[in-house]
């Protein structure tokens, strides 16, 4: 017998009564063991003998109760049983035939074995069914068998005893490559008698088996993993897990005496153990606890002792025949130091002290349910550890590991406790975990304690140590426990690239043993996967992943499962308030840490979202009597407003501004003064005596001091604030960069004004020391009017960078900040309604949105229609329809109807955080030329330096040698002041001009300013470009190729034609259509989905017939009964004479019409009103199909099937009660706007292609009607990458496009992989670029953009470099001749303005438009034609060149030289080693282009 398992989707169901009457009428029908209905998930699971029942019968059962019944998998999975033995007492009324046929009679009993000696009973039943206590229940007088049964004579006593016990044992297991190997080898050998267990592990290459000795052998085990292809051996010999001393004891008795009496003694003494709990007050530590456990269990009527510290309790199994409890209770309390209080526990007093079923330490353990895991008890001792941390961190990492169920380290027995799962880890993993953390650890001497627990719960220390017998255990606690044991874990996915990918995993995932719930996000590329430790493990689930063909790894230390809550409490007066939160939140079950502030008023909350919501946490505080809200977080875009850093340099400005002006107001007086006495002297004829005794007359430049002149000292006044507060944050920035030996801008900002101050303030210092009479001249004006230009220029400039990200700014701002959630009573009567945070939404909760709202979280609607403005995010105009069951995007507009919405993803989860992470992260990523840029930058600040330095001492040596060049230059010279001092003075103005002009920045800010404003206004357009690299690339593409499926068509097949190959009046058209329709209906093939959506269409109708006996072949067709159409025509009569104008039921789709279609149908017979069903037999298929059933295809049908084949399409024949009665033609049909997006990026000089998996006919056609005219045919997923590799080797940058099903190999291969999305089918992972809508003139649109931006980053490079060029030689004074000097201040307006020019050169690109269809077909009109089949050449499969492809001889090439043509010999290198399957089409001979590769080459 053996037991099934098997999924129905049931449609149709209303009420929670229909849910019920399908089990009553399901669970009566023989050989159905349990039917479980869920009205929720709409699905039916039933667990089945599948010798009675197959899938079909069941599903029909279903379907003649009036549901629609489809099976959501054609395999059925098999039910694991478990097994349990019965004694039969001698003096049992009932015969073992009786208790045989009474167990039989119930559900969920599988089969029932006699011993041999009538005495024992051993039954396979289905746990999630029935369970040991139910099934002694059911025959009165029989019990679990709790020993051994007795030894018939000359039987082997250790077979016998053995046979309670289970045996573990591991395999190493070689030859295993992937997950279905593993599964293979489960399924086959846990489908053996007597194998309780299996788990396969293909990362260590073993098997771990728990099996019945006496049922199955190991060698017998190892042999059958044999069989199945693999190399078994043991790893450890197997070892029985259960027997103990005292067990091994009473066999070696047996054997010695060979007697069945002592046997029957023993057993008798086994049976008679009680078990007892003691409550002990006065234990301090675990050596307490080991003190008395050695103590006790030296005594010999006591087979076992678990003592607990945390509980205070000692449970203790003894023989009440040789010692009493009040014995008991005084032998613990005589244990050294003879301090411990032993009592009854209250609870314990009036509990019958029950049988125990064995002991857990010593004896042998009975069968366990099958919701019990087996654990066993290990102590490690660990050195090395020095304080409590040491113990938390072991503690912390190990409980992580898988299998372990629990850990208590003990820091002064240097040792650890571990409770584990001897299928999923061993003492020796766990032993070398922790010394890979560096502690020494190595296995007590104490003997691995094995353990069954029955309910692992924390609420009773009792529960964890002792085995209840299964009577004992409420199917309510067993539940509890399986709910307790669910884990969670979190699995980085990469390789996804639409909702199609997420769907894959979620569905396969969910089908597998152990998973219990998967959500995957396809944005953060994560899924959160809840699963039952027991059964499985987080590397397992990662596995099941990567077998699906995407990269997955566990994230570790993964603390997104984990809530994090910041409130604002307020009304708490004393530390008592704050005790009070957090005892009350820390006791709730969901909280894991909170911490609470009085100081501040804050409470920090860390919480499980699975178990506890933060509305519930704020509702618990509001109910201690306090008052909480949300500290709120900064949701707006400031910190890309850049307002911190402009108002900072504003201020800058201004502070350096205020003393500025004076220092201006001094210079242009001095300036005028100085022309005015030159002009004196000129005119005049003032001897040079005369005008230095005016000059130094003058007020300014009268002496405060010897030496120190009012204009010097004026002018060190106003410098000095401006050097220390105007120029602190360069200061700042500067030593921040030479501290990491890098030199930057600010470097060069802060040399300037550092050397001109001091130069001038020693000068000034040696004037007055020296008391010189005439005053020196200084450079106190230069830092004022330098920080003014810097701080001006830095103030615009992020003016302008606030712009730049104004894009990224608006989609945050998307983002609603409150939510309205409603509670929903049955039928979805709306009971309440509260406005809450947008943080405090959970998943799951029903949020409502009304006209004009924004939706606050990504959700699926479940009541209400509307129309949704996606635009912000999408870039689709058109606002889109939203009704129950669609999907809505966080942050879209609900423009005309109220919905409910269901919530999937919340907070950081939801698409729109994800697209602004996206955005975020690519307007921080480098292009490479600015990489470039950076570099130079490096190297710029050094060589500026350098040059500044040659300057100073050029001039200084020019100065001496010719004194004249200087004297004629130097502005405001007069004689009063020395020729050196004039030559200095000379060039250290050059030099500090020098590195006041050079700028780094604007450098480094011609890239990035760019590529920030290029992605946003990318996003702004639905074009989500990652970063700087993909940018810049997307211009250099030469060659971009297009997969066929989802890119360039549809990718759903939609019918094109259907033709009616028999008259109106042998079976009416609508009937047909009804009858093919129904049909298919129940195919869950693309063709049959598209055929019964276009039946339902025509007929305009949701319903259809009823479907029986429905046969899939594939590859051919299908075959079934087709009953209850004529309702559905009746209906379709009554309208089509209401309005006789709908009658018309010839399809035609395409525009040329064919002569062979039927005129238009009158229907006027009126059906009688009691409607007799008819039932008709129906076949649809290929011709194939058809002659296997005995029906021929006339030559005119396989003439007109062949000529749809030809244009690309699936021609499928319908035949109703034997005879052919339709063709129809389905294909997968192109995109509108594919033959434009192509058309113009063939204009804009790339190189387009055809990429597909199809077959070669179909690809022509679809090349031929978008004009591409070169097509990779039948190329399986795999090989895509080669071809996108093969491009590329050929020299060219290729672009990749597709929808990310199944190429996001070749996406991530190709130079740009550009992902074409629906909606939020965002292809995160391979993509480079991610159109949003699904619109082939975003292609166009990516590359324009591209081209646009890198052409911007050139222009801004060439302002940039040509500025420093023309910039610094002027500087040094090189063009001095020509009568061109400049000022320091000058320099630094100059710096300024260059770098703000760029910036705004930048922002430009914001007037980006993307280029409109409209206007694209108006210079394209009359350009465009459809390709004929012969300008189009088709290679097929992965082509000639295979990796590494032989060099040929000349004799190879001769030969190929006569099979292939002239041209594509000498066109093509690649096809050289290409055979010819028939005539190379004429037309790729003659025209060279085209004859890149053989037109059907293989």
């Amino acid at each position: 017998m053996e037991a099934k398992s098997i999924v129905i989707v049931v449609g149709g169901m209303t009420c929670s009564s229909c849910a019920q009457t399908i089990e009553q009428h399901v669970g009566k029908i023989n050989g159905v063991h349990n039917i479980k209905v869920s009205l929720e998930e709409k699905n039916a699971v039933i667990i089945y003998d599948s010798k009675l029942q197959t899938p079909g019968t069941l599903q029909e059962a279903i379907h003649d109760m009036g549901f629609d019944a489809i099976l959501a998998d054609s395999n059925p999975q098999p039910v694991l049983p478990d097994t349990v033995f019965l004694t039969i007492p001698t003096q049992s009324t009932l015969t073992s035939k009786q208790i045989r046929s009474t167990l039989l009679k119930n559900k969920g009993i599988l089969d029932v074995k006699m011993s041999s000696d009538q005495k024992t009973a051993v039954v396979t039943f289905i746990s999630s069914i029935i369970n040991g206590k139910q099934i002694i229940q059911m025959v009165p007088g029989v019990d679990l068998s709790t020993s051994a049964p007795e030894v018939a004579p000359g039987t082997c006593e250790d077979a016998s005893w053995s046979q309670a016990s289970s045996v573990v044992l591991r395999l190493k297991i070689e030859g295993m490559t992937c997950h279905s190997c593993t599964s293979t080898i489960e399924g086959k050998i846990g489908k053996l008698q007597g194998i309780q267990r299996i788990k396969v592990s293909l990362d260590n290459q073993e098997a771990v088996v728990m099996y019945q000795p006496h049922l199955i052998t190991a060698e017998e085990i190892k042999h059958q993993i044999e069989a199945a292809g693999f190399i078994a051996s043991f790893k450890k010999q197997p070892r029985p897990l259960k027997l103990s001393a005292v067990d091994l004891e009473r066999l070696k008795n047996a054997q010695a005496k060979g007697s069945e009496t002592i046997l029957k003694e023993n057993s008798k003494n086994a049976n008679d153990t009680k078990t007892i709990v003691f409550r002990i007050d006065g234990m301090h530590c675990n050596s307490c606890v080991l003190n008395i456990q050695s103590t006790i269990s030296t005594l010999p009527s006591v087979t076992n002792i678990v003592v607990s510290l945390e509980k205070k309790s000692a449970i203790i199994n003894y023989n009440p025949n040789l010692i009493s409890i009040d014995v008991l209770r005084k032998a613990i309390e005589a244990v050294s130091p003879e301090t411990f209080k032993v009592s009854l526990p209250d609870e314990y007093e009036n509990v019958a002290l029950f049988t125990t079923l064995a002991s857990p330490l010593k004896s042998p353990v009975a069968l366990r349910d099958a919701s019990q895991p087996l654990t066993q008890v290990v102590v490690i001792n660990i050195e090395g550890m020095t304080c409590n941390s040491c113990v938390q961190s072991i503690e912390g990492v190990i409980s992580q590991k898988a299998g372990v169920k629990s850990i208590h380290v003990s820091l002064p027995n240097h040792n650890g406790t571990i409770e584990y799962d001897p299928l999923q880890t061993c003492p020796e993993d766990l032993q070398s975990s922790i010394e890979d953390m560096g502690f020494d650890a190595s296995l007590s001497a104490k003997a691995e304690l094995p353990v069954v627990i029955t309910r692992p719960s924390p609420e009773v220390q009792l529960e964890s140590h002792k085995t209840e017998p299964p009577s004992k255990v409420s199917p309510l606690h067993v539940a509890k426990c399986e709910t307790k044991t669910i884990s969670k874990c979190y699995v980085q996915v990469t390789g996804m690239t639409c909702a199609s990918c997420v769907a894959n995993i979620e569905r396969n995932l969910r089908r597998e043993d152990g998973i219990h719930s998967i959500l995957v996000a396809l944005m953060a590329g994560k899924a959160e996967v809840r699963y039952n430790p027991a059964i499985t493990h987080p590397s397992a689930i990662a596995e099941l992943i990567r077998e699906l063909g995407f990269g997955a790894t566990v994230m570790e230390n993964c603390d997104e499962g984990d809530g994090i809550l910041e409130l604002v409490v307020r009304g708490m007066t004393c530390a008592s308030c704050v005790h009070k939160i957090e005892s009350t939140l820390m006791k709730t079950n969901g909280v894991l840490y909170c911490s609470v502030a009085l100081a501040t008023n804050k409470a920090h909350i860390k919480y499980d979202p699975e178990i506890i919501g933060p509305r519930d946490i704020i509702q618990m505080i509001k109910d201690l009597g306090f008052t909480t809200s949300l500290v709120k977080k900064d949701k707006s875009a400031s910190h890309l407003d850049h307002k911190q850093e402009i108002r900072q340099w504003r201020r800058s400005f201004l502070v350096s501004l205020v003393f500025c002006i004076p220092v201006m107001g001094l210079m242009i007086y001095m300036m005028i003064m100085d022309s005015q006495l030159a002009d004196a002297h000129t005119h005049h004829n003032m001897s040079t005596e005369e005008m230095e005794a005016l000059h130094s007359s003058m007020f300014l430049e009268r002496q405060l001091l010897p030496g120190l002149s009012v204009m010097n000292f004026l002018s060190f006044l106003l410098c000095v604030p401006v050097q220390m507060f105007g120029g602190w944050h360069f200061y700042i920035q500067a030593y921040k960069a030479l501290k990491h030996k890098t030199a930057n801008m600010d470097v060069l900002i802060v040399l300037a004004t550092s050397i001109a101050f001091v130069y001038s303030f020693v000068i000034l210092l040696v004037a007055m020391a020296e008391k010189a009479k005439s005053n020196p001249v200084t450079f106190f004006d230069t830092p004022p009017m330098l920080f003014v230009f810097i701080s001006l220029g830095r103030w615009l400039e992020h003016v302008a960078k606030g712009k730049t990200s104004e894009a990224l700014a608006r989609l945050i701002s998307l983002q609603a900040t409150e939510a309205t959630i409603v509670t929903l009573g049955p039928d979805n009567i709306l009971l309440s309604e509260e406005q809450v945070d947008v943080e405090l939404v959970q998943r799951g909760d029903i949020v409502k949105v009304i006209p004009g709202g924004k939706f606050p979280v990504d959700g699926r609607v479940i009541e209400g229609h509307s129309m949704v403005d996606e635009s912000l995010i999408t870039g689709e105009a058109m606002p889109v329809t939203k009704k129950p069951g669609n999907t809505v995007i966080a942050g879209s507009i609900n423009q005309n109807g109220s919905l409910l919405i269901s919530a999937t993803h919340v907070g950081a989860d939801t698409t729109l955080s994800q697209i602004v992470k996206l955005v975020e992260e690519a307007q921080t990523s480098k292009a490479p030329i600015q990489q470039f840029a950076d570099k130079l930058s490096g190297y710029f600040v050094p060589f500026i330096v350098a040059v500044s330095v040659v300057t100073l001492f050029a001039w200084i040596i020019i100065g001496f040698v010719d004194f004249e060049i200087v004297e004629k230059y130097f502005l405001g010279y007069n004689k009063s002041i020395s020729a050196a001092e004039v030559i200095i003075r000379f060039a250290f103005q050059a030099s500090i001009t020098v590195l006041c002009i050079a700028c780094p920045c604007s450098l480094g800010l011609a890239t990035p300013t760019a590529v920030m404003v290029g992605t946003g206004v990318g996003a702004q357009n639905g074009i989500l470009i990652k970063g700087g690299e993909p940018l810049e690339m997307a211009h250099k593409v030469k060659v971009v190729v297009f997969d066929k499926t989802g890119t360039i068509t549809h990718g759903t097949p939609e019918v094109m034609q259907v033709r009616f190959l028999v008259e109106s009046n042998q079976i009416p058209h609508n009937k047909m259509l009804a009858i093919v329709g129904t049909a298919e209906s129940n195919s869950e093939h693309p063709l049959g989905v598209a055929i019964t959506k276009y039946c339902k269409k025509e007929l305009d109708s949701e319903t259809l017939g009823t479907c029986t006996d429905f046969q899939v072949v594939p590859g051919c067709g299908i075959s079934c009964k087709v009953t209850n159409i004529e309702a559905l025509l009746y209906r379709k009569n009554k309208m089509i004479e209401e309005n006789n104008i709908k009658n018309v039921t010839l399809v035609k789709i395409e525009e040329d019409v064919e002569e062979s279609m039927q005129p238009a149908l009158i229907i006027d017979a009126d059906l009688p009103t009691t409607l007799t069903s008819q039932k008709y037999s129906v076949l649809i298929g290929n011709r194939e199909w058809m002659n296997r059933n005995g029906l021929l295809v006339k030559s005119e049908v396989d003439k007109a099937m062949t000529e749809h084949e030809r244009r690309g399409r699936t021609a499928v024949l319908a035949a109703i009660d034997g005879v052919l009665c339709g063709l129809i033609a389905i294909a997968d049909t192109v995109k509108p706007e594919a033959e434009l997006a192509v058309y113009t990026l063939k204009s804009m000089g790339l190189e387009v292609v055809l990429m597909t998996g199809d077959n070669s006919k179909t690809a022509r056609s679809v090349a031929s009607q978008v004009g591409i005219t070169k097509v990779f045919a039948e190329v399986l997923p795999s090989h895509k990458v080669a071809k996108v590799k093969q491009l590329q080797d050929e020299g060219k940058r290729v672009a990749m496009v597709g929808d990310g099903i199944n190429d996001s190999p070749a996406l991530a291969m190709a130079n740009v992989g550009i992902a074409i999305g629906t909606g939020t089918d965002v292809a995160i992972e391979a993509a480079d670029v991610v159109l949003i809508k699904d619109d082939l003139m975003d292609v166009v649109a990516s590359i324009d953009l591209s081209r646009k931006t890198v052409k911007r980053i050139r222009i801004n490079f060439v302002f940039a470099l040509i500025y420093n060029l023309i910039g610094v030689p002027i500087a040094a004074g090189v063009f001095l001749p020509i009568g061109l000097v400049l000022q320091p201040w000058m320099g630094s307006a100059a710096m300024a303005a260059s770098s703000v020019s760029v910036v705004l050169s930048s922002l430009l690109l914001k007037m980006y438009q993307k280029p409109s269809s409209e206007k694209l077909e108006f210079q394209a009109r009359g350009q465009i034609r459809h390709k004929s089949p012969s300008e189009i050449s088709v290679h097929i499969g992965i082509d000639e060149t295979g990796t590494g492809s032989p060099k040929l001889s000349l004799m190879d090439r001769i030969i190929n030289y006569s099979r292939a043509s002239i041209n594509s010999l000498f066109s093509d290198k690649r096809s050289v080693n290409s055979i010819v399957l028939n005539e190379p089409d004429k037309h790729s001979l003659l025209v060279g282009d085209f004859g890149e590769d053989d037109d059907t080459a293989l």
